[in-house]
């Protein structure tokens, strides 16, 4: 039989050992949470480094908050390649490029470089390629673009440029005819031009809204012979060989012809000519202006003016097709009248337009 143990109680010396042994191995408790104790253990052990290094990362991140920053409001430099790029989205004003000009443009950039960017803006639900249309420097790229097909050099194969964020289609119109005025004043006519087709893709309701948001800057007499222009535009832009010759003078007497009832007459003289140069075509136009300029009304002196249409025809109606045709309906106190223009129009075409309108009123009185 086993020997049973004697219990001996600890003296007081014992139980004063073994209260020191507790605290000596067991660590004080600590006042934080256990989260801000695992945070503050972690921060003690991630290293400090060296103040040349805390200035390092510091600069590194206000950089990249810069970046972002220009990138954002489209001051950002890129490089972007030309097929990403469609130049013709946005009707532009200048209706055509002087190869002299062009000539010594392209030149330039050869020799420096190209010193300023073109401006972009992003396209939207686009097919192919391109993602972006031109806002500004539209001589620049087809520069650029020449140089690339003449050369095949790959450092003309991408152009820089900026990308903007317009913030609606009227301002980048704006900005595009802004850009323009200041570098390379347009005609008088490319002027009225731009202000009547922005009317016509829907961009601005009229014309006098388009012309004082796209030239905002120009006086208000200037702003007039713009509205003149784009008269002549509307009226005569599909027959005029040399629009962009007219001069100021000029066209500020074709368009009171206008006003003053010439429509007719200016199209009749203008179908049946071919002029070679832009006073030839002055000298077709010129008898027409005389003769009805005087009807037109002096806006400085308010009133009527003295010629007026029959009262018996109704507002004229005027149809652009895309080939560059036009198409006038009038009414009268017998009825209506069609009258088409352009400069391919026929005597076999009119035949053919009357055979289809004669088939067509015989199947309405079936």
């Amino acid at each position: 039989m086993a020997k049973r143990r004697k219990l001996i109680a600890p003296s007081a010396e014992d139980l004063n050992r073994y209260e020191e042994e507790f605290r000596r191995e067991t660590s004080p408790a600590s006042p934080m949470a256990p989260i801000a104790q695992v945070a503050g253990e972690s921060a003690l052990a991630t290293p400090v480094g060296t103040p040349e290094g805390r200035a390092t990362a510091a600069r590194d991140s206000l950089d990249a908050k810069t970046l972002r920053e220009s990138e954002a409001a489209g001051l950002l430099i890129r490089e972007i390649p030309l097929e990403q790029i469609n130049p013709e989205d946005m009707v532009r004003d200048r209706a055509q490029l002087v190869e002299e000009d062009m000539l010594e443009l392209r030149s330039s950039i050869e020799a420096s470089g190209l010193r300023l960017p073109i401006e972009l803006y992003a396209l939207e639900n686009t097919d192919g390629p391109a993602r972006y249309g031109i806002l500004s420097g539209y001589r620049r790229f087809k520069a650029v673009s020449g140089l690339f097909a003449l050369t095949g050099d790959a450092k003309y194969s991408r152009i820089k440029s900026l990308i903007r964020k317009p913030g609606s289609v009227p301002e980048a119109f704006a900005a595009m005819v802004e850009e323009n005025e200041v570098r390379a004043g347009l005609s008088p006519f490319e002027r009225g031009r731009i202000a009547s087709i922005s009317v016509q893709l829907g961009v601005f309701a009229t014309t006098e809204e388009s012309v004082s948001k796209m030239f905002a800057a120009a006086s208000k007499a200037k702003r007039s012979k713009i509205r003149s222009f784009a008269l002549i535009f509307e009226e005569l832009g599909d027959l005029l060989s040399y629009p962009e010759s007219l001069s100021e003078k000029q066209g500020l007497r074709l368009s009171a012809a206008l006003r003053g009832g010439a429509d007719s007459a200016l199209r009749e003289a203008l179908a049946d000519a071919a002029p070679q140069d832009a006073v030839a075509e002055w000298a077709v136009l010129e008898p027409v202006v005389s003769e009805f300029e005087g009807n037109a009304r002096d806006e400085r002196r308010g009133g009527r003016p003295s010629h007026k249409k029959p009262a018996t025809k109704s507002a004229v109606r005027e149809v652009k097709t895309g080939a560059g045709y036009t198409i006038h309906r009038e009414q009268d106190s017998r009825g209506y009248f069609i009258r088409v223009g352009g400069r391919g129009v026929s005597p076999e075409m009119i035949d053919q337009l009357i055979a289809e309108l004669q088939r067509v009123l015989d199947k309405s009185r079936s």
